[in-house]
């Protein structure tokens, strides 16, 4: 595996065949994937800390879904990857949409996990008072966040059964600092959706039962504004929250084993 730099934006390549690039949401990073490591076997693993999060906190300038989609398509420039499956979590399904709409021979499929196409307004709302918080109250602020989170975007089953998944989380949003944090959620809270209906790769959606970020009416929705799509797949796991690679990780890896084996040719 090699760890490098690109314009301050961390990147992590592994492995080797077809290449697969995973794009985190908001509060993770690269480790989001982890989970879901053994069913890219066999591929080339491209995972990215997006400007302002995980590793690449201290990119400067404003964040946006659109400088966001610019980096993965910079980073996939840079090591060369000209077609490859993307993975994404939360608000990289969002990035990754308008990667597919705007660099569609770049796409060869997209495996989305907690999908959205935009937050509604209210959870706009939300997102930025969330980012506020973060701003100005720092690491005491981000533990607060992190524990409403954790109680909101978690199951009752994972947080009873799954300590370990519980405690992945945790980590992953406290080791955000305040400020990026906050800047991601501007980022978030001033999403514009890709257009959908353009997207014509493959697309598995999968969500949770108990995910209240995409719950199953909203992914179901979304899976028929994607009406170009060459094949949309919709998978909701029992007992899980927004966390689905983290907690179904089996599950998740037989959907995305799966996924990819049918689509290696596109």
């Amino acid at each position: 595996m090699s760890f490098i730099t690109i314009d301050r934006i961390a990147v992590e390549d592994e492995g080797e065949g077809p290449a697969v690039v995973c794009v985190h949401g908001l509060g993770g990073d690269s480790n989001t994937f982890t989970p879901l490591m053994p069913a890219l076997a066999r591929h080339r693993v491209v995972r990215i800390d997006l400007p302002g999060s995980g590793r690449s906190q201290r990119a400067e300038g404003a964040l946006s879904i659109e400088r966001y989609a610019d980096c993965v398509q910079s980073v996939c420039t840079r090591l060369n990857v000209t077609r490859a499956h993307f993975v994404g979590h939360s608000m990289g399904n969002i990035v990754l949409q308008h990667v597919a709409v705007d660099a569609p021979k770049l796409v060869a499929s997209l495996a989305l996990f907690g999908p959205l196409i935009a937050p509604p307004d209210a959870a706009r709302s939300a997102i930025r008072a969330r980012g506020a918080k973060a701003r100005s109250e720092g690491a005491a602020g981000m533990h607060e966040i992190t524990l409403a989170l954790l109680d909101a975007s978690i199951s009752a089953d994972t947080r009873a059964r799954l300590p370990l998944a519980l405690a992945f989380v945790r980590e992953s949003l406290m080791r955000q600092d305040g400020e990026a944090y906050a800047r991601s959620c501007d980022a978030l809270a001033d999403t514009r959706a890709a257009a959908v209906e353009r997207i014509t790769c493959p697309v598995l959606l999968v969500t949770g039962d108990e995910d209240v970020v995409a719950p199953p009416q909203a992914v179901r929705a979304m899976s028929e504004k994607l009406h170009g799509a060459k094949s949309v797949r919709v998978v909701v796991l029992p007992r899980c929250g927004h966390w689905t690679p983290v907690e179904r990780v089996d599950e998740c890896q037989r959907e995305l084993r799966d996924f990819l084996a049918a689509n290696a040719r596109s």
